[in-house]
């Protein structure tokens, strides 16, 4: 059970650069997290794959993270998303099992994707129908469905009778009865009914014994060995990554300042209109994101200043709104040249934060900009931005502590190196600030208006314009089974002209209500006038297709042999019985592929059999363009790809009997479906009142 919590203010002083908190916190919940890993795969290095995957997601999407959910379940809903990636990542070699797998977790691995899912995060996880819900984004109705369907399938493998012999109309009851959640008079209805109902006394028994023993799996996760040396591989692999990757070289102009003269000549003709206050900040204000706020008018220029121990820290300015409160400062040493930067909750506090700021929205973490004018040319100032949380009146006063200050490695920031993290160094004082702020309101605007991708409804509820950042909610309608939209990526929204970009990391999850799965998207500030229309571009969407197809197999005939599936071609290039058992499955058609990977699974002759399936698989990384890229290039900049998918060309699979050791004779290939990603260049047009 993901029990332990994490201080969820704490979060907020993790920089982006600051890997080794993330990996820190893994280690500290690794035997949980190894657990739910192990559920799902079967070896030792898909294991460090996963936890390796996971602290890089997690690091990445950390400004990102909204506390309408907690931490742990925001990070497990990432690494189940890798567990699932992981069933057949190509990017892995095959190896042995590298510890006996328990009989409950063979179990499990007979279990089609969403009841084991759900099956795992609530009996071994312990989590609520919620939580699961959230995690897997589905409704709690569906959760109870394949949790029903998930303990009929273990039944079996228990050694009960496969089907249920009592009344159908009961079934979906059974869990609500033996989780305490069903009404007293619906409960009332069914122990009646039970009492004059010998098979429903024996379903219900029976249910219930594979509750318990699911349940009871988590008093036995200490008999679950995770190797010596386990998570110092996954270190390795990320300070590895990171030795490698560089950051961007970005060329910026830099604009001189305006002699003194200049502003006594405009002021002496009384140029005092608005065009003064655009033409003063373009002069006068180096930073340039402040500049615009300052030109907007939604800010003013402070300039409070206080100094401990030969560095001087100026707050500039502060612009708050309803999402966050922006403080914009300049840090100088006096005396030699270094560089500092501050860290929320590290050294910096807001003394009355508890009565001043709201938590309806968290405070976001901006990196240092190190490509600006004053911060690439000055060794001994460095300009930079704190977010706060929200004020909770439309005027306050911040009591801004600072006590600690971090020391900026330029060169470590640039090589992107987690060596860096061993390197930290701070400066400590004590500067205090006490600080006048106006809260800007946002704007919603209803949108109401309902478009489809790829025949799914998607519906635009509202438009939130804030001065610091524009909000787009959305919802998708996954009622069918046959075809749900996993992600919905946006390139950019235009209003009145103006067109802004998408964050990069896509849309954040925020509630589901019925069929319809709400969602934000978050892109660059807007300012102006009221929207009148408003043009959003689509970029992507990733599909899930539930496509069933069963292919015979048959080891005593001659292979290569293929078929048809999804509009391509697929073929069975070996089937060979043995100790393990090959199959070999291959599709080298690139252009134009409907699919991106399979989901499936081979049944043996012996269908009451327990086997596992290892795959090692060759694949093919194009972008959109149709440009290929080979993986195995070090560095590899994935980010730098644009719209990347990965197509699956072999897949070698080895079959291993979990019944003692004899050969796994498979008898067919069972399909369930795909999925795939497909680029788009809509626009939908949504004009306003």
């Amino acid at each position: 059970m993901l029990s332990a919590k994490i201080d969820p203010i704490s979060i907020t002083g993790i920089s982006e650069k600051d890997v080794e908190y993330i990996f820190n916190w893994f280690n500290l919940h690794k035997q949980t997290f190894y657990t739910l890993g192990w559920s799902f795969l079967k070896n030792q290095q898909q294991m460090e794959e996963l936890f390796y995957r996971s602290i890089l997601k997690v690091h990445k999407e950390l400004p990102r993270f909204k506390s309408e959910t907690s931490f742990e379940s925001w990070v497990t809903s990432i690494f189940i998303d890798f567990c699932r990636e992981l069933k057949v990542d190509s990017s892995l070699k095959s190896m042995e099992e590298t510890e006996p797998r328990q009989d409950l977790f063979k179990a499990l691995d007979q279990l089609n994707r969403d009841a084991k899912e759900a099956v795992v995060l609530t009996y071994v996880n312990k989590l609520s129908h919620e939580e699961v819900a959230y995690l897997l984004q589905v409704s709690v109705e569906r959760i109870k469905e394949s949790l029903f369907s998930g303990i009929q399938s273990l039944r079996k493998e228990m050694g009960y009778e496969s089907n249920f012999k009592g009344c159908k109309e009961y079934h979906n009851d059974y869990i609500d009865y033996l989780e305490g959640a069903m009404d007293r008079s619906k409960k009332i209805d069914l122990e009646v009914h039970i009492y004059h109902c010998q098979d429903c006394q024996e379903d219900l028994a029976t249910f219930q014994t594979v509750m318990l023993t699911m349940l009871n799996l988590t008093e036995r996760i200490e008999e679950l060995h995770i190797p010596s040396g386990f998570m110092e591989k996954v270190k390795n692999k990320l300070e590895e990554l990171e030795k490698h990757s560089q950051l961007k070289n970005k060329k910026r102009n830099r604009k001189a300042l305006v002699l003194a003269g200049v502003f006594a000549f405009i002021m002496g003709i009384g140029f005092f209109t608005g065009v003064f206050t655009n033409l003063y900040y373009t002069w006068t204000e180096e930073d340039q994101e402040l500049r615009v706020f300052l030109q907007q008018d939604l800010g003013e220029r402070l300039n409070l200043k206080a100094e401990s121990d030969g560095v001087k820290i100026t707050i500039k300015s502060v612009i708050a709104d309803d999402i966050q409160t922006l403080v914009f400062y300049e840090i100088e040493d006096t005396e030699e040249d270094n560089q500092f930067v501050m860290n929320y909750h590290d050294g910096v506090i807001v003394e009355n934060e508890h009565e001043i700021l709201s938590r309806v929205a968290y405070p976001r973490h901006y990196p240092p900009d190190l490509e600006s004018d004053v911060n690439k040319e000055a060794k001994n100032v460095f300009q930079g931005k704190l977010s706060l949380m929200p004020l909770e009146k439309d005027t306050e006063t911040i009591k801004l502590k600072i006590s600690k200050l971090q020391k900026l490695f330029r060169d470590s920031f640039e090589q992107n190196s987690l060596v860096a993290y061993e390197k930290i160094e701070y400066k400590t004082g004590e500067w205090n600030f006490e600080i006048s702020v106006t809260k800007h309101p946002s704007k919603e605007y209803v949108l109401d208006e309902e478009t489809e991708v790829e025949g799914i409804p998607v519906r635009f509820d509202k438009l939130i314009i804030a001065p610091t950042v524009t909000i787009l909610q959305y919802g998708i309608n996954n009622n069918k089974s046959e075809k749900r939209i996993e992600a919905l990526n946006f390139d950019n929204l235009e209003v009145n002209n103006k067109k802004v970009k998408a964050d990069m990391y896509g849309s954040s999850y925020l509630h589901q209500s019925m069929d319809w799965i709400t969602s934000h998207t978050h892109f660059d500030p807007l300012f102006g006038e009221k929207p009148k229309e408003i043009n959003l571009q689509f970029k992507s969407v990733h599909l899930s297709y539930e496509d069933q197809n069963t292919i015979d197999l048959d080891a005593s005939k001659k292979y290569p042999h293929s078929f048809k599936y999804a509009g391509t071609t697929i073929s069975i290039d070996k089937v060979e019985v043995g100790k393990p058992t090959q199959v070999v499955i291959s599709n080298h058609e690139i252009e134009n592929r409907p699919y991106d990977t399979l989901q499936f699974r081979i049944v043996s002759e012996d269908e009451s059999e327990s086997i596992s399936m290892e795959m090692n698989n060759e694949g093919v990384l194009v972008d959109k363009k149709g440009i290929k890229y080979d993986i195995n290039k070090s560095p590899f900049v994935y980010e730098e790809i644009e719209q990347p998918r990965y197509l699956f060309t072999v897949q070698n699979i080895r079959l291993h009997s979990n019944n003692g050791g004899e050969k796994v004779v498979p008898k067919r290939l069972e399909i369930y479906g795909y999925n795939t990603t497909k680029y788009l260049d809509d626009v939908v047009k949504i004009k306003l009142d």
